[in-house]
């Protein structure tokens, strides 16, 4: 008697990692694309450890429904994260290229900002199948309305600037809170209206020194201790390098900002002679918990994120519009950076002053 069998197809092979800054909700993209990409879509799954480095180096570790459990409410990402660039080392491309045929992998689900998700363009386009999350507490992504994680650091900044108010009022100095913000004032805008700053200072509105100074000054004289907040990548108005901390760049080619709100801060004090001190939030902005909306948005990108592997939609990047969970071509999400524009500064002028 013949016996036949019938051959099973083997299930697809899918890596995750996160690249770049950490921020809040990255556990919660990842727990999403797991749960669902094995229960729905059977997928076999593998966490590439350290951003990009992972590929590149071969580094990974199980990635199951097991592994994510309890990682929804916490910060960070339980991949690691760096900020390795391929591109930028001999031979890199080829040796991701080797690795993930040495692991089986057959597609990727890259979760990064700016630096990261364009790698996964540059891939895509040389025939990785790559499709992109958006992450980013800058909210400068362009294709989405909103990014993760920018959400719980405009909450944190917020609250920040709150209890600044009353420490500034009794001893009547001027406090300067630096934020992040290389290239784009979400966080500051969002977080000097939620929270009554007297004055916002971003990277896209060159400041004019004379005229804080001023301002300074008017608050005072109305028995108001004024909270100024300021973007890591504001400048003055007549140039300088008030931003920069060193020379360092990392291997993206960004060179290290902060320190602007020291700087800021001695010129008020020199100019107008108000006690000014300032205080930079930094990595704090990153850290924690993530707030409930960030859980939410990023929980339906990593949902999304699986379907389009299922379905063979690479190339492509998750993207909020509305209220609605859309796909957009990589390439939008990379291309140009959202920032603020002069209108929505203008407009928020009335809450300043």
């Amino acid at each position: 008697m013949t016996v036949f069998t019938e051959l099973q197809e083997e299930p697809m092979r899918v890596g995750v990692l996160t690249g770049g800054g950490d921020c809040p909700g990255l556990n919660a993209v990842i727990r999403a694309v797991v749960r669902k990409g094995v229960t729905r879509h059977g997928f076999d799954l593998v966490g590439y450890r350290d951003g990009w480095k992972g590929p590149l180096e071969g580094l990974t570790r199980p990635l199951g429904i097991e592994e994510c459990r309890g990682i929804l409410p916490r910060g960070g990402t339980i991949l690691g994260s760096s900020r390795t660039n391929p591109f930028s080392i001999d031979g890199g491309v080829e040796q991701i290229r080797a690795n993930l045929a040495a692991d089986g992998v057959d597609a990727l689900v890259a979760i990064g900002g700016e630096d990261t998700l364009g790698v996964a363009t540059r891939l895509a386009d040389l025939g990785v199948q790559v499709v992109g999350v958006p992450k980013t507490i800058d909210n400068d992504l362009s294709g989405t309305d909103f990014t993760f994680g920018f959400d719980t650091a405009v909450n944190i900044a917020t609250e920040a600037i709150d209890r600044l108010h009353t420490t500034a009022e009794s001893h009547h100095r001027v406090l300067v809170v630096e934020v992040m913000g290389r290239h784009a004032g979400w966080i500051a805008l969002h977080a000097g209206i939620a929270g009554g700053a007297s004055a916002v200072l971003i990277p896209e509105q060159p400041f004019d020194i004379e005229k804080v100074c001023a301002h300074v000054e008017t608050r005072f004289e109305s028995e108001y201790a004024p909270i100024i907040v300021v973007s890591e990548g504001a400048t003055p108005i007549d140039g300088g390098d008030m931003t920069l901390a060193s020379g360092e760049k990392d291997a993206f080619g960004h060179v290290r900002l902060g320190g602007i709100g020291d700087r800021l801060a001695n010129e008020i004090e020199q100019r107008t002679g108000k006690e000014a001190r300032a205080v930079v939030l930094g990595h704090i902005q990153r850290g924690g918990t993530p707030t409930a909306f960030d859980r939410w948005l990023a929980t339906r990108f990593g949902l999304q994120a699986a379907d389009a592997v299922a379905e063979g939609d690479f190339g492509t990047m998750m993207a909020l519009r509305g209220t609605s969970i859309v796909r957009v071509p990589l390439i939008e999400g990379t291309g140009v950076l959202k920032v603020v524009s002069d209108q929505e500064y203008a407009e928020a002028q009335v809450f300043f002053g």
